[in-house]
Order: C-alpha cells, then structure tokens, then sequence
C-alpha cells in the first residue's frame, strides 16, 4: 500500500481573511469552491454540510491546505487551541526569513505566542495565532544549503 499526504483541513471563522493571511506568506489559492449534498454529508457526517472551501498550496508544491468556513450548519466557536491540548495541534511551515515573516503576520494582527526561540542550532522557530486561532508554526533553518 501507497500513502501520501493530501492535504491538512482547517475550519476557518473567515475564509477570505484567512486566505489573505497564508497568501501573504507565500501560498497560492489553486482552487475554490462552495460544496453541498449527500456526498459532502457522507464523507465529512455532518448532516446538512454546506461550505466554501479553498485549496492553498506551498511554492515547492508539496504541502496543501484545505480551508472551509460552513454555511451551514453554524460553526462552533471553541476556545483556541493550546500547546499542549490533545488533538489537532498546528501547521508547520519552513520560511527562509523568520524575521519577514513574522512582520507579514503581524500585519493581519498574528503574533508569537511568546517570542522567537533557537533549537540548538538547526532552526529559529515561533508559534503564532493565526486567524481563527490557528496555531502556525514558523521555522526558519539556521544552516542554509
């Protein structure tokens, strides 16, 4: 058996804000679309499932994000994720310029949840809140190629 990767979902409280954000850093929207019906009921089992939906994809073109905010039925609003919370955590992306990237996220109101940290010396990294509490990781790798 084959295994890859597809895609990671996100349920987002606004998906142009949110769209705007990761393209911001550097992702590319390769589709949209509002989906509905059985099939939709079926795969995600959610009655009535009604959504918008955009596919982003990173510029090596190995990493999507599937983002969806629901029509119906309403989203739940849950408190934002922590560290340390079992369950879906974070999104992970490598940036060459730490600094520049948390100047873009900053400027759709996103800051570190603490700081900018150094893992020995393979990355500095930050965790920021994204739109609709996200947690984003930034890495940017200390040795270059």
């Amino acid at each position: 058996m084959t295994i890859k990767l597809e895609n990671v979902g996100i349920a987002v409280r606004d998906l142009e804000e949110t769209i705007a954000f990761f393209t911001d850093l550097g992702l590319t929207v390769v589709g949209r679309d509002t989906v509905s019906g059985d099939w939709t009921d079926t795969a995600v089992g959610l009655d009535g499932n009604h959504a918008k939906i955009a596919m982003l994809q990173t510029p090596d073109g190995h990493g999507q994000l599937e983002l969806f905010e629901y029509i119906h039925p309403d989203a739940i609003e849950t408190a934002p994720t922590l560290p340390n919370e079992i369950g879906m955590h974070r999104v992970a992306f490598s940036v060459d310029n730490i600094d520049k990237a948390l100047e873009i996220a900053a400027k759709h109101g996103c800051h570190p949840l603490r700081g900018v940290a150094t893992y020995g010396d393979i990355y500095k990294l930050s965790y920021v809140r994204g739109p609709s509490g996200i947690i984003v990781m930034l890495a940017e790798a200390l040795k270059k190629d």
